[in-house]
């Protein structure tokens, strides 16, 4: 007798999984963020050394220059920039979609050192100096760009004013003179200006970079490597198709071998590829060709997971048992060794994971995520479906499960 109820649970998540999928997938697959080698780009790896020589370069260093390179990367309008830390003392700066490169390896390099300095080439004051947030855009009589700059301690650049009064104070931007005026009289408002700003766009950069503050270690360029937009997008295409390809072989293969049982294996791949993208956007993960080598290696062992479950399956059903208790006994003795298959690979990733490089840790970060949820979906959602189709007493015939009648013997 079909219990209908179970057949229509069955239905109902079926319906709920494809529903979800057919209406959010796209705008799903739009917020994932590409790396630079699909995306086109560049990166460097940089060599971080401390401002004297006297120092070392501690993690605290490597944490606050990365901080101030990824401040300066977004003055530069890139989105979604990627600084890692690579101990012991390097530092790569992926940057996707950016066209001109020499602009922001400017940006990042620049140490942006202010300095005010008197006719004898003496620093008066510095960019420490500076009150937070104390450099901003302005404009002059005849409406040019001028940068203002307010001052922490306005009393102290009084004093520096009233002591050179008649004399030139120049300001530095690292060792570039920005302007070298004459001071005519003592200021007291605690504010000065530069002027010589050709655009808006160069004044707002520059108080960009006088506001982000300067490097607190010096960067040594290593090696950079590009990759162009159009390489990206042809090497993203040829893996989405590959993957059509793939995905198609797949579905048919476990379709003709395991029939039921491979139907609900291709139902069960496309809620994990569907839950993975939802993690990667939750994660705002970026996706690299080695993440997505990641994912097709963890598509392949939850493939192998439902295979193995149903060869036990089959086995149990040609010694001559019922469907359904040849369903618990191929699940409960292929399960310790689908576990096991996937820890042991966690682990592996866990290591690749701590001891690699960065493309190497998004392999393995994907990996790991993708393993989690293949056991969610491959291991128990398959068997729970499979188990509301037995249940239901629907498809009771061994053929259904690839088994014909002439490879049973009975107990």
């Amino acid at each position: 007798m079909i219990k209908w109820s179970r057949f229509a649970l069955f239905v109902l998540v079926v319906a709920v999984l494809f529903g979800l999928v057919i209406t959010t997938v796209s705008p799903l697959s739009k917020n994932i963020v590409l790396g630079l080698d699909l995306r086109g780009g560049f990166e460097i790896l940089y060599k971080v050394e401390p401002l004297e020589s006297t120092e070392q370069v501690t993690t605290d260093l490597l944490k606050a220059t990365a901080g101030m390179v990824e401040k300066r990367v977004n003055i530069g309008g890139v989105q979604e920039p990627e600084v890692t830390i690579e101990k012991p003392d390097r530092l790569r700066v992926k940057l996707a979609g950016v066209s001109d490169q020499e602009k922001i390896r400017s940006l990042i390099g620049k140490p942006a050192v202010l300095t005010f300095r008197d006719d004898q080439g003496s620093v008066v004051l510095r960019g420490s100096d500076l009150a937070p947030g104390g450099a901003s855009v302005g404009y002059d009589d005849l409406k040019r760009p001028i940068i203002l700059l307010k001052f922490a301690n306005p009393d102290k650049f009084t004093n520096v004013t009233r002591e050179h009064l008649g004399r030139q104070i120049a300001i530095f931007l690292d060792e570039q003179m920005l302007t070298n005026p004459v001071i005519t009289e003592v200021i007291s408002s605690g504010s000065a200006r530069i002027t010589g700003q050709r655009t808006v766009q160069e004044a707002q950069e520059q108080v960009d970079i006088l506001n982000s503050g300067a490097l607190p270690s010096k960067l040594v360029e290593l090696s950079a490597n590009a990759v162009g937009a159009s390489l990206g997008a042809m090497a993203l295409q040829k893996t989405i198709f590959a993957g059509y390809i793939g995905g198609i072989i797949i579905f048919l293969f476990m379709l003709l071998v395991y029939r039921v049982p491979g139907m609900i294996a291709n139902i069960t791949l496309i809620g994990f590829a569907y839950f993975c993208l939802l993690v990667l956007d939750w994660m705002n993960a970026t996706l690299t060709l080695p993440g997505i080598a990641g994912f097709i290696l963890s598509v392949g062992m939850a493939v192998d997971a439902n295979i193995i479950t149903y060869e036990r399956i089959q086995e149990e059903i040609m010694s001559g048992k019922t469907i359904l208790s040849a369903f618990r006994a191929g699940q409960r003795r292929s399960f310790i060794t689908i576990i096991d298959s996937h820890v042991t690979t966690i682990i592996a990733a866990l290591v690749l994971l701590y001891v690699g490089t960065s493309s190497i840790q998004g392999f393995a970060t994907i990996l790991i995520m993708t393993l989690i949820i293949s056991l969610i979906t491959n291991v128990f959602g398959s068997r729970f479906l499979l188990w509301l189709l037995i249940k239901a007493n629907l498809f009771q015939k061994p053929i259904w499960y690839g088994v014909k009648k002439a490879d049973i013997h009975k107990l």
